[in-house]
C-alpha cells in the first residue's frame, strides 16, 4: 500500500449512500484492519499521510467521520485534526497507543474530537463509536442544510419574512422586514415590534398587528390588508401570519410574510377608473349622437324660420338668432362629448411638439388675458415627433391653460414643458392616471400651475364628464373629459400630479411617431 488515498468500499444502504469514513494512520496494517471492520457498513477512504488526508477532505465534502492516529511522522494527529476542522465539519475520533493526555486535550480543544480509542481497540466498541459519530454527522449535515435553505430563503426573498416567539419577540427576520422597522437585522432580534416600531408605525398600526398576531398564535392563520403611513406616504401592506407547531402540536412561534402591494392597489384603482370612464364614454357618446341629431333638426328649422320671417320683424329675428346661438353652443358641447367618447374622427400626424407649443404663445396670452399671470416654457432642446392630431392637441393645451388660470386667480405662473422618455423607463406613479403609457417611448407635454391644487377625492373624478370644481355658470365640466378622450384616441395617457396648496401638473404622454 502506498501513501495515496483510495476508495476501498462503496457499499450502499437501502436509504442511499453509506456514510463516508476517512482513516488516517501511518501503519498500513492498522488501515487494513480498520477497513475490514468498517467496509460492510461504510464507504471507506484511507491514507497513511496526514497531508494527503487534508487534500482528500478538500475534494471530498461528504466525509462524515475522520478516524486518525495520534503519532504520525510529519504531523501529529491532534495537529492534523485542528487543520481538518477548518475545512471539514466531519466528526473526529482519535486512535492512540499511548497515554498522551496532553495530545488528547489538544485534540478535544482544537480538533473538537468526539472521542478517542486506545490501541488495541475493542472492535464492537469502536464500531459503535463510529456509528454514533456518523449519526451525529448526518444530523449536523441536515441542520446545516436547513439553516442554509432558511438563510437563502430569507436573504433572497423580496418580501418581508420574520419569526416571532409566543411573547412577540423577533427570533429571526430578513433585511426587508428589518428595513420596514427602521432597524438593522441584529438590532431587531429579541425585541418586540412595539419596542422597535414606535418611531415608525403609529399606535393604531401597532395595536392592529398585535391583535392579528394573537389570532394567529391562538391557532389560526391570519391574513390582513391595511394601509400604513410611511414618510408621509400611504402604503398598502399585505400580511400573512402562520403559527408554527412542535411535534406535540403546541404553537411555539409565529411566521409572518409581509408584502408591499401599493403598486397592485394603484393598478386596481386605475383599472376601476378605466372601466368607469369607458362606461361614461359609452353613455356620453350615445347621448351626444342622439342630441346632435336633434340639434341638427333644430338649427335647420330655425334657419328656415328666419327666411320666412320678414326683415321688418326685428323682435322675431332677435329671438331666432338667440335660439340659433344656443343651439350652436349645444352642438359644440356634443362635439366635446363625442371627443370624450372617442367617436370623433381624428387625423393622426407626426407633430413637432416644441414647434406647436411655441406657435401657441400668442393664442395663450390672449386667452389667459390676466396681467398677473405669467406663461413660461421649459422645452427640451431635442424631441422626437409624436403621433397626434395637432388641432386637438392645441385645443387640449388651451383647455389645460385656461383651467390653470382659473385655479390661480389673478396672480401665478403657468409652465408648459416638454421632455422625452425612452422605452423601458418607468416613471413614478401619479395621483391620477388615465389611458395607457406607450411602451415604445413617449413625449411628455406638461402644463403646471401654481394654484390651489386638488385633494385626492377631487383629483380622482377630474376626468369625468360634467364634473367641475368651478362655480355654476363658469364651467361645463367637459374640458378635461375632452383631453381624456383625445389622449385615448392618440394611444397615450394623461396624468395628474397635485396636492392641496401645491398646484397641479397635467402631463400628456404622447407616443413617438415611427
Amino acid at each position: 500500500m502506498n501513501g495515496d488515498p483510495f476508495l476501498l468500499s462503496s457499499g450502499l444502504t437501502p436509504s442511499g449512500l453509506a456514510p463516508l469514513v476517512l482513516l488516517v494512520d501511518d501503519e498500513p496494517d492498522i488501515l487494513v484492519a480498520l477497513q475490514d471492520l468498517l467496509e460492510d457498513e461504510f464507504r471507506v477512504l484511507s491514507t497513511v499521510s496526514p497531508h494527503d488526508a487534508l487534500a482528500v477532505l478538500a475534494r471530498e465534502p461528504d466525509v462524515a467521520v475522520i478516524v486518525s492516529d495520534q503519532r504520525m511522522p510529519g504531523m501529529t494527529g491532534d495537529a492534523f485534526l485542528a487543520q481538518a476542522r477548518r475545512t471539514s465539519p466531519a466528526e473526529a475520533l482519535m486512535l492512540t497507543g499511548y497515554a498522551d493526555l496532553t495530545a488528547v486535550v489538544s485534540a478535544l480543544n482544537d480538533g473538537r474530537i468526539s472521542g478517542y480509542v486506545h490501541k488495541p481497540w475493542e472492535p464492537a466498541a469502536l464500531l459503535a463509536m463510529i456509528r454514533q459519530a456518523a449519526a451525529r454527522a448526518e444530523l449536523s449535515a441536515a441542520l446545516r442544510a436547513e439553516r442554509m435553505l432558511l438563510h437563502g430563503l430569507m436573504d433572497s426573498a423580496g418580501d418581508g419574512l420574520s419569526f416571532k416567539d409566543t411573547g412577540g419577540r423577533y427570533v429571526r427576520l430578513n433585511a426587508v422586514a428589518a428595513a420596514r422597522l427602521g432597524r438593522p437585522v441584529a438590532a431587531c432580534v429579541g425585541r418586540t415590534e412595539r419596542a422597535l416600531g414606535a418611531g415608525v408605525a403609529g399606535e393604531d398600526e401597532l395595536a392592529r398587528n398585535e391583535a392579528d398576531d394573537r389570532v394567529a398564535l391562538a391557532g389560526g392563520a391570519s391574513h390582513s390588508l391595511h394601509p400604513v403611513e410611511r414618510d408621509g406616504r400611504q402604503l398598502w401592506m399585505e400580511r400573512l401570519r402562520a403559527p408554527l407547531r412542535d411535534a406535540a402540536g403546541t404553537v411555539r412561534a409565529l411566521a409572518t410574510f409581509e408584502r408591499d402591494v401599493t403598486g397592485h392597489r394603484r393598478l386596481e384603482d386605475r383599472l376601476r377608473q378605466a372601466d368607469r370612464m369607458q362606461a361614461l364614454g359609452t353613455m356620453a357618446g350615445g347621448v351626444a349622437h342622439d342630441f346632435n341629431n336633434l340639434l341638427t333638426a333644430i338649427l335647420g328649422s330655425l334657419e328656415l324660420a328666419a327666411r320666412a320671417v320678414g326683415p321688418d320683424d326685428e323682435r322675431v329675428q332677435r329671438l331666432l338668432e338667440t335660439a340659433s346661438a344656443a343651439a350652436e353652443r349645444g352642438a359644440a358641447l356634443t362635439q366635446r362629448l363625442l371627443s370624450f367618447s372617442r367617436q370623433r374622427e381624428t387625423a393622426l400626424l407626426a407633430v413637432d411638439v416644441n414647434e406647436l407649443v411655441q406657435a401657441m404663445d400668442d393664442l395663450l396670452t390672449r386667452s389667459i388675458d390676466r396681467p398677473g399671470i405669467r406663461i413660461e416654457q421649459a422645452l427640451a432642446p431635442v424631441l422626437p415627433p409624436v403621433l397626434a392630431d395637432p388641432a386637438q392637441l392645441e385645443l387640449a393645451l388651451l383647455n389645460l391653460c385656461i383651467n390653470a388660470r382659473d385655479a390661480m386667480g389673478d396672480v401665478g405662473t403657468i409652465t408648459l414643458g416638454t421632455r422625452s422618455v425612452a422605452a423601458g423607463i418607468v416613471e413614478p406613479d401619479a395621483q391620477v392616471g388615465a389611458g395607457v403609457v406607450p411602451e415604445q417611448g413617449y413625449v411628455v407635454v406638461s402644463v403646471a400651475d401654481t394654484g390651489c391644487g386638488m385633494s385626492q377625492a377631487v383629483a380622482s373624478r377630474i376626468f369625468e364628464p360634467f364634473f367641475t370644481t368651478k362655480a355654476i355658470g363658469h364651467g361645463t365640466g367637459l374640458g378635461l373629459s375632452m383631453v381624456y378622450g383625445f389622449m385615448q384616441q392618440s394611444g397615450g395617457a394623461v396624468r395628474l400630479r397635485t396636492a392641496p396648496g401645491d398646484g397641479a401638473r397635467f402631463e400628456l404622454c404622447l407616443p413617438v411617431a415611427s
